[in-house]
């Protein structure tokens, strides 16, 4: 069974991603998210039995480096660029009202 894609659904998914779509986008953003559907639909008819699931195309080698300690930027060097500092404390603006329970 094919999906369907209507106007609703278009408005719901730009939502989400918190987009505005214009009433004159509407109907271009319902073919075209219908052709996208249709598309991934037509993977449902492959035979892939005997095919291992993969969480990447290639093999990672290498791809992280080892965790270990290392030195850290100073603090008179991290002050000197910070916008706003009261050494040795960064000041940041406040983000909480009232408190909080945190």
């Amino acid at each position: 069974m094919k999906p369907t894609i209507d106007r609703a659904t278009v408005l719901h998914v730009a939502a989400l991603a918190r987009l505005r779509v214009s009433e004159e986008d509407l109907p271009r953003l319902t073919a075209q998210m219908g052709e996208i559907l249709n598309y991934v639909a037509l993977l449902d008819e492959l035979d892939l039995s005997g095919i291992e699931p993969t969480s990447h195309a290639v093999d990672l080698v290498g791809s992280l480096r080892d965790d270990e300690p290392r030195p850290g930027l100073a603090r008179e060097a991290a002050l000197a660029v910070a916008p706003n500092s009261s050494p040795p404390f960064f000041k940041v603006p406040k983000v909480l009202e009232g408190g909080g329970d945190a």
